[in-house]
């Protein structure tokens, strides 16, 4: 039975579905099952650090014996996070479990709508089976940032007003680098005053955090941003950028060698193969964001909450064989909880070698990361060649659209 039939029967019962999955998270979160959230402690002890000067030096110690946790954001993300700090720590577990899966609701929305497939019942459907995934439930049980920053990021960068994408990219890079990348979604749709406000944003908030403590600033900006291994282990399986899989690969760190430089060439072909031939919004913001987890030192399993958006696409709008195979590589990999057997397989979180086949397996979410960008060139292309022959036919006309 196809996936359309089957969502048909199953979309009446979708609020009930979404209904049961709230439910059963908020469940694990009164019962603390695997819901440490150590990250939002993090961001919640740490942050009053800034205001006392010692803000990277300042490191969490229930984990002392395998990696003292240190604040790893900049300045500005400690501001924002200091009120956290003055509510109770259960209160304040409860209140960031609250905001993140309103943004997770907001993420599958904001994705199906730019899908044109805005349907309530479909948008609580894929909330509550999107929620019970890796990359999901890991930012969830850690507390992390991320689904704040993607509701951001796709809501902002699929508006058509320059400032609002703009302040989007500004403000979410100067809560946490890696957003930085989104800036390359205008470069490629050439809304140069876009690019220009998402500059003018990241200054501003650059601003602000070294107005807030100067000498954190020029720490964290010059002394600290490029040190990966302070961040956490590159090795572990966690960490599933393309420099993490290749380290375990070959049993060593490749840092900023051949074999790194090759593969962020790799990532960076495969992008602009995705891009070139496309104005689907969508498919535009998928395709920098997954260049951004590949070529990234540091992409955690839970940093790759963006597949969510890369999965319905693949599934709604991808008419490709390969876009079902990525779909359901993606539905393997997270649903089946690669990373979380691999972190149980492997030694500790330090060593870079692996047997070979968890260094194969290690390779799960780069290799849906690569294949999701061919699958988008292909897809796209395809529908532009079936684009063409009406184009030929009224070539005064201005040229179609590829956009889903």
């Amino acid at each position: 039975m196809k996936l359309r039939a089957v969502e048909a029967r199953v979309l009446s019962v979708a609020p009930w579905l979404l209904a049961l999955s709230v439910v059963g998270h908020l469940l694990l979160v009164q019962f603390q099952v695997k819901m440490t959230m150590i990250d939002l402690l993090v961001y919640r002890n740490g942050s009053p650090h800034l205001w006392k000067g010692d803000l990277y030096e300042w490191r969490l110690e229930q984990y002392a014996d395998v990696f003292p946790l240190p604040f790893t954001y900049p300045p500005f993300a400690a501001a924002i996070f200091t009120p956290m700090s003055w509510v109770p720590w259960e209160a304040s577990r409860w209140i960031w479990q609250i905001i993140c899966l309103g943004c997770l609701y907001y993420i599958v929305r904001t994705s199906l709508k730019l899908l044109k497939l805005d349907d309530p019942r479909r948008v609580m459907l894929w909330t509550a089976l999107t929620l019970w995934i890796e990359p999901v439930r890991t930012t969830l049980n850690y507390g992390q940032i991320n689904l704040v920053l993607v509701a951001i990021l796709i809501g902002t960068l699929a508006s058509a007003r320059n400032w609002v994408g703009g302040a989007g990219v500004g403000f979410t890079a100067g809560i946490k680098l890696t957003p930085a990348i989104s800036g390359l979604f205008f470069l490629v749709q050439r809304r140069w005053m876009a690019a220009v406000w998402s500059f003018v944003a990241f200054a501003a908030v650059y601003g602000i955090g070294w107005a807030l403590s100067p000498a954190q600033s020029d720490k964290f900006w010059f002394q600290l941003l490029g040190d990966a291994s302070r961040v956490g282990p590159v090795g572990s399986a966690i960490n599933q950028s393309m420099r993490g899989a290749l380290s375990r690969t070959v049993g060593y760190d490749v840092k900023t060698g051949v074999l790194y430089v090759l593969g962020v060439l790799v990532a960076a072909a495969l992008t602009w193969f995705a891009v070139s031939k496309t104005k689907d919004v969508l498919a535009l913001i998928i395709s920098v964001q997954m260049l951004g987890l590949l070529v990234s030192p540091i992409s955690w399993s839970h940093h790759w909450v963006w597949m969510v958006p890369a999965l319905l696409w693949m599934i709604y709008e991808g008419e490709h064989l390969l876009c079902k195979i990525t779909a359901g590589l993606w539905v393997l990999a997270t649903g089946g909880y690669l990373v979380s057997f691999l972190l149980n397989a492997q030694p500790n979180i330090w060593d870079f070698p692996r047997p070979w086949y968890y260094a194969l397996l290690g390779w799960g979410y780069p290799l849906a990361g690569m294949l999701t960008l061919v699958a988008i060139g292909l897809a796209t292309r395809r529908k532009r060649d079936e684009l063409l022959p009406s184009e030929k036919e009224a070539p005064d006309s201005e040229p179609s659209a590829v956009a889903g």
